[in-house]
Order: structure tokens, then C-alpha cells, then sequence
């Protein structure tokens, strides 16, 4: 699961970002509401975990402009002390899917969570990711096609991860960059690299070949089309 952590309060994201990183989730930051509103309105994200209170531009405000111009359903989950029966009137009014009120134990949020995805997409939370006979079982983190084991490093795991979530929709290669390395890429062509070692595991031992190149726009990850030959 990717997260969006709009919140200014620096113990608060060092407490999310240890109790969710350890469980296999990737968490990106906003310190205020200018960024916050520009990253979830630019990347994907599962859902989004945010502040009333926030500097350039407040919760409520991020949220509406999000909703409204942005055209997003991403999941939203405020996180604030206001405690108010008005106040979370005006926070579901917003647009948020849940309302939390600071301060929270994180077990319960991560419920909330779950709660917001299965909501959502009218479904549990996926656990095992699933591409025709290729899966992804996000609670080991153990990649099988055709129940055959697959052995990947860390960057190939996390590149199946993003690309499986988004099939059959194309990932452009800045969105991949993005999830590898955030906003510091290194030098030189490294994706090129980790999409060669990842297709070898997930393509080469077998005949029909799930990921695909997309020139000029990046990678796609999706089952053959029915009676096609590969």
C-alpha cells in the first residue's frame, strides 16, 4: 500500500512512518498543504492521511480543491485534534471517506484503513496481488507464477508491486522512478536495468510474456490477450 502523509507534526510522521514501513507499506510526506495537494493530485496513492492544520493551506481546503478540481476518489482519512461535532461535519463534508481524532492509537488506524479500502473498492484489501498466473502475496512479500517461486531483489519487487496495482493500466517510467527513489533518481539509466532483471524473472522461464515496453510512455503489466501466441 502507498500512503500520503499530509501532516507538519514531525514525531507524529516518524511514528507513521516506522509502524507502517515495517509492515511492507511505502509512505511519501507533505509538510503542507501546497505540496500535499500537488503530490496527491500528480502520483497514485492507495490513500491519503491528513491534517487539518497545515501551513500554506489548511486540510479541509487540500481536500476540497482535490475532490473538486482534481477529479480524485482517492480514499482520505483526516488526522486532526479537532474533536468538534462540527468540525468533522465540515471534514466529511469535504470530501473524507474517515475522520480520526488526535490522539489515536495506530493499530485502530490501521483498521480504519483497511475499513476505507474494502469500502472503497467494494472489496478486502487486496493481500495477494494478482496478473493472470502471476502473484504478489503482500503479506510475505513472495512473487509466484504458475506456483513457481520467483527470486527478485528488493527494487524488482517493488517495481512489480506498482505495476501489478496498476494493471492493465500503463505505469510511465517517472511514476517507477518515483516509487524507487523518490525525488533523488541516481544517474544514468538505472531503471533500464531493474526492468531487465525483473522481466527475466517474471517473462523468461516462460512462453507467454506479461510485461510489456511502451515506448516514448513506460511499462504495462497485463494478462495476453485471449488466443494470442507468445
Amino acid at each position: 500500500m502507498r500512503l500520503l502523509v499530509i501532516e507538519d507534526n514531525r514525531n507524529l510522521i516518524a511514528n507513521l512512518f516506522d509502524y507502517f514501513e515495517a509492515r511492507g507499506h511505502t509512505l511519501d510526506v507533505a509538510p503542507d498543504g501546497i505540496t500535499g495537494l500537488h503530490l496527491a493530485g500528480t502520483q497514485s496513492y492507495d490513500a491519503i492521511l491528513l491534517d487539518w492544520m497545515l501551513p500554506r493551506l489548511e486540510g479541509p481546503e487540500v481536500l476540497r480543491k482535490l475532490r473538486e478540481e482534481f477529479r480524485s476518489e482517492v480514499p482520505v482519512i483526516m488526522l486532526t485534534a479537532r474533536d468538534e461535532l462540527p468540525d468533522k461535519i465540515a471534514g466529511f463534508r469535504a470530501g473524507a471517506d474517515d475522520y480520526l481524532t488526535k490522539p489515536f492509537a495506530l493499530p485502530e488506524l490501521e483498521v480504519r484503513l483497511e475499513a476505507v479500502l474494502a469500502r472503497t473498492h467494494g472489496r478486502n484489501p487486496r493481500k495477494v496481488l494478482e496478473v493472470h498466473d502471476l502473484q504478489l502475496d503482500m503479506s510475505t512479500f513472495e512473487a509466484q507464477r504458475a506456483g513457481q517461486v520467483l527470486h527478485l531483489y528488493p527494487a524488482c519487487r517493488k517495481l512489480l508491486e506498482v505495476l501489478m496495482r496498476a494493471s492493465p493500466a500503463a505505469v510511465t517510467r517517472d511514476q517507477l522512478e518515483y516509487a524507487l527513489w523518490g525525488d533523488e533518481p541516481p544517474d544514468g539509466d538505472m531503471l533500464r536495468s531493474h526492468i531487465y532483471e525483473l522481466r527475466r524473472a517474471v517473462d523468461g522461464p516462460f512462453d507467454e510474456k506479461l510485461l510489456q515496453t511502451l515506448p516514448r510512455v513506460g511499462y504495462r503489466l497485463s494478462a495476453p490477450a485471449a488466443g494470442t501466441a507468445r
